[in-house]
């Protein structure tokens, strides 16, 4: 049955995540400074008239998990993969609308690059485009960090669903939780595109596992603890690290990595796993400018290295750093230069299913601050 409507939407994953850990309720106030980057999740939505109005009207494909299920959007559960159901009931379809939708991410899951934000804010992009398109992106953004802390009752920075909703690179001053203002950095292209060339995301071989070290780093903090001196010297890495790439300081720039880092390990000396420390040993070897765990840290998940200016080095690192072994990889990426993005495939499309490389129809609201 050919749908009535067939809708697309991307958002970007969040890498190298400086001041991270600082944009949360238990630090109060903080600042990030984060880059928005690609492959994007993509989610597909297709409609479908629903005239006997039943309940169970959202049929979700989730690609990377060989899964799909049906649920009523008015009453989301937990399971499975409460994630989209929260997501979906945030700006659920009317009675009248039946929605197949397919939601797929090009990396591995759990590798501490936001994802489940930019899933969130993917479909919920996708949802305010059934709807009109009216939302915008920070509407959008507090859409998706709500289904997150309210509806899963999980702890979530502000970041993340930022850096999806805004892509490119994001410095994020957070004066009271929740309450973030956002500024688009812009970088001259040859900035922009040394950033780029030099930038490596390592898949660190396994997803992220470390709740439970995370919980009891958030109790210490809560209670005012020494970590609290750390969060503290997080928060005054972005606005340095920001005039350095502004400035295309590269060196001073991957300083600013390496002490994050640092603070991240004086948090708790699990955040930086050993394999994170192996990873970083090599790209010191072969002259990189910085290295941190991107995210909270812990086992698993990955880390961004900004590669020494040497082409030919760089190449030399990526090898050794694969050459690790235990499932130790680099994950191609470019930076994002457009965050959340969604529109309708036009009905006269000869292929109504395929996907358009240049957006038909994007919101306005989407590209105001």
């Amino acid at each position: 049955m050919r749908p009535a409507r067939l809708i697309h939407a991307r958002a970007p994953l969040r890498i190298n995540d400086l001041g991270g850990w600082t944009d949360t309720w238990f630090a109060g106030r903080g600042r990030v400074l984060n880059l928005a980057v690609h492959p994007a999740v993509e989610v597909e939505i297709r409609v479908f008239p629903n005239p006997r109005c039943l309940r169970s009207r959202v049929d979700i494909r989730a690609e990377n998990y060989g899964e799909r299920f049906a649920f009523d959007p008015d009453s989301p559960g937990r399971e499975p993969h409460g994630l989209l159901q929260f997501a979906v009931a945030a700006l659920p379809p009317g009675p009248r609308e039946r929605l197949e939708i397919s939601i797929y991410s090009a990396v591995p899951a759990g590798i501490s690059i936001g994802t489940s934000a930019s899933v969130c804010v993917a479909l919920i992009g996708a949802l305010d485009e059934l709807r009109g398109g009216k939302a915008g992106r920070r509407k959008i953004a507090r859409l998706a960090h709500l289904v997150e802390t309210e509806g899963l009752g999980l702890q979530s920075g502000l970041q993340d669903q930022i850096a999806a909703a805004w892509g490119g690179i994001s410095m994020i001053e957070m004066p009271a939780y929740p309450k973030a203002r956002v500024v688009s950095v812009r970088l001259p292209p040859g900035v922009w595109s040394e950033l780029e060339r030099r930038l490596v995301l390592v898949y660190l071989g396994a997803p992220h596992r470390s709740s439970a070290m995370h919980v009891e780093v958030i109790a210490a903090l809560e209670s005012g603890g020494p970590g609290m001196k750390h969060i503290r010297a997080m928060a005054e890495i972005p606005p340095a690290a920001r005039r350095s790439l502004s400035a295309g300081d590269f060196t001073a720039y991957g300083q600013a990595m390496i002490r994050n880092n640092e603070c991240q390990r004086g948090l708790h000396p699990g955040l930086i796993s050993r394999d994170a420390d192996a990873i970083a040993s090599v790209a010191r070897a072969h002259g990189a400018a910085g290295w941190k765990v991107n995210g909270a840290g812990g086992e698993g998940g990955s880390m961004t290295i900004l590669a020494p200016a040497s082409d030919s080095r760089r190449r030399e690192m990526v090898r050794a750093i694969e050459g690790l072994g235990r499932g130790i990889r680099v994950i191609p990426v470019v930076l994002s230069r457009t965050g959340v993005e969604a529109w309708t495939v036009p009905s006269g499309a000869k292929d109504f299913s395929k996907r358009l490389s240049n957006p038909a129809k994007r919101s306005k609201e989407m590209n105001d601050e």
